[in-house]
Order: C-alpha cells, then sequence, then structure tokens
C-alpha cells in the first residue's frame, strides 16, 4: 500500500501521524507533503490526506496539489525542508539534529522521472556555472 511505502522514511511518517491526529502541519508540512506524497498516492487520497490538515479546506487541497503537479516539483532535498520548517511553528524534521532525518532520496523509491529531472537540473546548473566561471572575477 502506498502509505505504507511512506511510512518508510521518518520525516514523512511524522507528517502522516500528525495528519491523522488531526494536527495543523502547517504551510510548508503540507507542501513537503504534497511533494512527496504526490508520487505514491492517488490525487484523490492525497487531497483527502491533506484535509486532515485543520486549516486545509478541500479547495485549498486541490489548489495544493495542482500546484505542485503543474510546477512538477521534485521532492525537496533535507536542507530546503529545514529551510521550510524555519518558517513555522511545527516541525517537519522532528530530529533535525540527525542528518539522515528528512532525506525521503535516503529511504523512499520515487519514479525514474524524479532521478531524470534532478540529474537534467544538475547538468544544467552545471552548465551555467561553467559560463560564470570563464568570467574574470
Amino acid at each position: 500500500m502506498a502509505i505504507d511505502a511512506l511510512r518508510k522514511n521518518g520525516m514523512m511518517a511524522h507528517l502522516l501521524d500528525a495528519l491523522e491526529a488531526g494536527q495543523n502541519i502547517g504551510h510548508y508540512g503540507q507542501l513537503v507533503f504534497a511533494m512527496v506524497a504526490r508520487h505514491f498516492t492517488e490525487e484523490e487520497e492525497l487531497i483527502a490526506l491533506l484535509q486532515k490538515n485543520p486549516d486545509c479546506s478541500e479547495e485549498q487541497a486541490r489548489a495544493l496539489v495542482e500546484q505542485v503537479k503543474g510546477r512538477d516539483y521534485n521532492p525537496p532535498r533535507r536542507e530546503k525542508v529545514l529551510a521550510f520548517q524555519a518558517q513555522q511553528e511545527f516541525p517537519i524534521i522532528p530530529n533535525p539534529e540527525d542528518p539522515d532525518a528528512g532525506n525521503v532520496y535516503k529511504d523512499l523509491q520515487f519514479p525514474e522521472s524524479v532521478y531524470a529531472h534532478i540529474s537534467e537540473y544538475r547538468e544544467q546548473k552545471a552548465h551555467a556555472g561553467e559560463g560564470s566561471s570563464s568570467q574574470p572575477g
């Protein structure tokens, strides 16, 4: 089952538990959850899970899922999750001192398209860096 797969990652299990308990995981918690969970759940299941957050209506959940899909957001790296966490009260990563906490790529297997998109981005970034490093500085 898709939810069982998500629970292999401590951060995602923490977010799922909080949602199941009806806790407010914050805007960035919802965003991180959607960015990762969309690769493991059907859209309607994801929307239903997001609505367990007390501040998330069906309209808001649908809009968030559409935004994440429309912009084809990759699951965020740990550093990005920590930056998001600093902007809200709810701890997205419950144990930020653990260097593996929040690393969804360590515990979860994403579709090949996610890894291809990341490789493409890194290549573009490297090529952009080559152009700027040849400038006199």
